[in-house]
């Protein structure tokens, strides 16, 4: 089981989460957001994949953001085509393709996407694009019939995992390769809580993930 820790901004917090050594950290280019990027990435440990979070933005300002950071992948949180995905791929870049959901969702919408991206991303439908603070219903992935791996997000935190150890014990989550967490390890909006992350790793390690 990967590690992904998004939402990152400060450098020396940034820099402190990288001694963890998650599989990937992102880093949020959506001026909405509270936890927007605008600074330059640190330099990280190999090993560490930089993934740059969007939300329908322009394929020139997603190449920008590939070039000025030097990014391993993107993670498209908008309404992007799979035409759009198609695009980005020459660019040889990771490209994660987020769908929301709550309590029903109707999995024939991927299958357009299913060869223009190398993974996708369940998360919480909320208010927000992303980084609402809660978990949808995670039966639903008994559901999914595709192959392809996907990233589970929205909500994970130290509160919900026992429910979360569960949910990895059953046959739906075969193909959770990747945990991405956010909100709940916070102690202020972008700002990593150490210790939180610590124990979670932890935990996980611990139980065999």
């Amino acid at each position: 089981m990967k590690l992904k820790v998004c939402g990152m901004k400060q450098e020396n917090n940034i820099l402190d989460v990288a001694d963890l050594e998650p599989n990937y950290m992102g880093f949020i280019f959506y001026e909405k957001s509270l936890r927007n990027f605008k600074e330059i990435i640190p330099a990280l440990p190999e090993g560490i994949e930089k993934i740059g979070v969007f939300v329908n933005a322009s394929i020139d300002f997603i190449v920008s953001k590939i070039e000025e950071h030097n990014l391993n992948g993107v993670q498209l949180h908008g309404n992007e085509s799979p035409e759009f995905c198609e695009q980005l791929k020459e660019y040889d870049i990771l490209i994660i393709k987020v769908f929301s959901m709550k309590n029903q969702f109707d999995f024939k919408v991927l299958e357009p996407y299913q060869d223009v991206c190398d993974y996708y991303l369940f998360d919480t439908k909320g208010k927000e694009p992303g980084g609402n603070g809660y978990t949808f219903n995670w039966n639903l992935l008994k559901k999914y019939t595709y192959n392809k791996p996907y990233f589970l997000s929205g909500g994970i935190g130290m509160e919900n995992i026992d429910a979360l150890l569960l949910f990895l014990k059953r046959p739906e989550s075969r193909l959770c390769c990747t945990l991405d967490v956010n909100s709940k390890f916070e102690s202020s909006p972008a700002f990593k809580d150490i210790t939180l992350l610590k124990d979670f790793k932890y935990k996980l390690t611990k139980h065999g993930y």
